[in-house]
């Protein structure tokens, strides 16, 4: 007797489970892996995308590229995440903790196929990446941060090593130091916003500059503006969130007066209206300060009567501005003008309005509290400049890390050469199934100096054996040398990168390795759809007061 068929799902919701199911996830991921794959390195190549509203990004960043990629596959969509948290956590290394994650599924898979259970694998992973973890600590090298001139070149060469597979690797010596000294200014916590970058269209990228300060754009100005100086040495700065212009009536607006005491009385609110104005701008000419900010519109009659006074005055500034520079310059924003005292006004050595390219820039320089500064992009093509700015936070970030956690190791693949050789030869003394499977990671790792020696046009089988041999002889910092097109000694060529960007690319390629493996089966509900197949329309409110 048959039993009747039971019906859980609803109908048309698709199932797959199993090996097939497996599989299927493992190749979704290689193809995320394929489209940033020729990126990586200093020969990388860049990829131009355009979006759905017809806007191109040029960008040889992995994690701009996965973000910008519109990726739908549910198991694809994790290499996309561990790019992002890569890129947020350390800054660099997008590309190669997607290449590894993609490598590592690609060297299990024929034991899926095989039906070694993927929870093995797993246990397998976690094991590989523990010891190259333990790896990376124990051959780091640190640099005391108590010699100040070695530590700020182990600086500078971590953010050459970064630059140097940007768009701006031409001019990586110069952006490097630019990015150090930017670093240097801030405080102990290191704050990213603190850091302003502003972007010219036109000249040269040596044109590039840092403002130990604040630098912002000029805002909408009126008439009088013009004849206010550009120049103050040593200014108070009054930093307001105050709105100091007469508000407009409504077009075409009409007052009908039917007595003589109504139009003395609508006289009256029209001059109360001008003096509350003119006691504002009194009180702030009294305060003593020569540079007004406010967050908020400065109009014309304020203008000319600061122009009348010798102050200069810049209204609707963005916040983000208008807090560098209470950072920079001291003082505090002030919502009303009442008490402006000295403890509450800025100062810097020199205020000075500059025109840089086509802008013009009001930049104040040698503050007392100096804990931000501003770096102004010039170049030519409006995608370039964008470039250079993901290309300056990438080393901004690294420098960072590099401060906090000053341990570095060798890049061009020499670490990667390393900790594969590392486990291969730990695999060797573990009996079963981990020692095929930690062999797969270790040949996973060969990925980065394979794939820098494919970008750069070596023969990658030829370049590798070198590398084997090297390392197997004890030379642990070998790696690929882009410019000869042979191997050598990385660490010896100032090719460093900080070990936390290693440690965290590996352990996010594992985890995310581990995460696709671990899922045997997807089920996709059907969209809802109306008699005329058109989608149905999200559910209507409750509504106030309404029962469920």
């Amino acid at each position: 007797m048959m039993r009747p068929q039971i019906i859980v799902l609803k109908e048309g919701t698709e199932a797959s489970q199993g090996k097939s199911q497996v599989v299927s996830n493992i190749n979704a991921c290689q193809v995320v892996a394929d489209a940033v794959r020729t990126t990586l390195g200093p020969r990388g190549m860049d990829k131009l995308m355009v979006d759905a509203g017809g806007k191109a990004t040029i960008s040889n960043d992995g994690a701009t590229i996965v973000k910008l990629l519109d990726v739908v596959h549910p198991a694809a969509k994790t290499l996309v995440e561990i790019a992002k948290s890569q890129d947020a956590e350390v800054g660099d290394g997008t590309t190669t903790v997607t290449m590894l994650a993609a490598e590592l599924l690609k060297q299990v898979k024929p034991y899926i196929e095989d039906n070694v259970h993927p929870q093995v694998i797993v246990r397998a992973f976690r094991k590989a990446t523990q010891l190259a973890l333990e790896k990376i600590d124990e051959i780091a090298v640190s640099i005391p941060r108590e010699n100040t001139e070695e530590h700020r070149q182990l600086l500078e060469k971590c953010a050459a090593t970064t630059l140097s597979s940007k768009l701006v690797a031409s001019q990586k010596t110069f952006f490097a130091k630019m990015v150090v000294d930017a670093v240097s200014i801030l405080d102990d916590l290191l704050p990213l916003n603190m850091i302003g970058i502003k972007k010219i269209q036109g000249g040269a990228l040596e044109e590039s500059r840092l403002v130990a300060g604040v630098a912002f754009k000029k805002t909408f100005s009126y008439a009088g503006f013009e004849m206010q100086r550009k120049k103050y040495i040593k200014p108070k700065i009054a930093l307001l969130n105050v709105e100091l212009e007469l508000k407009a009536e409504k077009s075409n607006a009409e007052v009908r007066v039917d007595s003589v005491e109504v139009c003395y009385e609508y006289q009256n609110i029209v001059d109360a209206e001008w003096s509350i104005l003119y006691e504002k701008l009194d009180a702030i000419v009294q305060s003593g300060a020569k540079v007004v900010l406010s967050k908020l519109p400065i109009g014309d009659v304020a203008t000319q009567y600061f122009a009348d006074r010798d102050l200069f005055c810049a209204g609707r500034v963005p916040e983000e501005d208008l807090k560098r520079t209470m950072q920079a310059c001291g003082g505090s924003i002030q919502t009303s003008v009442q008490s402006l005292t000295n403890d509450v006004l800025g100062t810097c050595e020199l205020f000075e309005e500059e025109q840089i390219g086509g802008e013009r820039f009001n930049l104040f320089t040698g503050c007392p509290q100096a804990k931000t500064c501003t770096l102004i992009l010039r170049g030519g093509a409006e995608q370039f400049i964008e470039e250079t700015e993901r290309s300056l936070h990438d080393a901004i970030m690294i420098v960072r890390r590099a401060i906090k956690n000053d341990a570095v190791v060798a890049g061009g693949g020499a670490i990667e050469m390393e900790i594969s050789k590392y486990l291969r030869d730990i695999s060797r003394t573990i009996a079963g199934k981990q020692q095929i499977l930690i062999g797969a990671y270790a040949k996973a790792l060969e990925i980065i100096p394979r794939q820098l020696c494919d970008n750069a046009g070596f023969d990658a089988t030829n370049i590798l054996n070198k590398l084997r041999q090297k390392h197997a002889q004890g030379s642990k910092w070998f790696g690929v040398d882009i410019s000869k097109e042979d191997v050598a000694d990385n660490f010896e060529a100032c090719v460093w990168e900080p070990s936390i960007v290693k440690k965290n690319a590996l352990t996010a390629a594992a985890e995310a390795a581990c995460l696709v493996l671990s899922v045997d089966e997807t089920i996709k509900n059907p969209k809802s759809q109306n008699t005329d197949n058109r989608p149905a329309p999200a559910p209507m409110g409750r509504g106030r007061g309404r029962p469920m």
